[in-house]
């Protein structure tokens, strides 16, 4: 299963729909890198709002999908972090360190604008 990717301005949206597996994330990983590739986006935000569980695994991904756009020139704000997801991520001994997070789309947005701004 694909993760749709959208492209607003100079940003990537993405919304994760579906509890994530390993195939998933992987497939996501490339599919966002190949993006930030072809379209030179300055930012991207990453909505986790319907992820309910989250594994070492899937967290490891995802920090080096933060770690990988940000060598492609790219700033990525996560959002929707679940409290559940964000209590597996400190008992999992992950700290997502230097990653912006927000607590919506709509705030990831602003938070993006902030982070390249400054």
């Amino acid at each position: 299963m694909r993760i749709p990717i959208l492209k607003l301005h100079d940003y990537l949206l993405i919304s994760i729909q579906v509890e994530l597996d390993d195939q998933t994330a992987i497939q996501f990983q490339q599919d966002l890198l190949e993006k930030i590739h072809e379209t030179g986006v300055k930012g991207a935000v990453i909505d986790l709002t319907s992820v309910d569980m989250i594994d070492s695994y899937i967290a490891k991904i995802l920090g080096d999908v933060v770690k990988m756009s940000s060598l492609l020139g790219t700033k990525v704000v996560l959002t929707g972090i679940r409290p559940a997801v964000a209590i597996t991520l400190i008992d999992l001994g992950i700290t997502l360190k230097d990653v912006p997070t927000a607590l919506d789309l709509e705030k990831g947005l602003e938070k993006l604008q902030q982070e390249l701004e400054g």
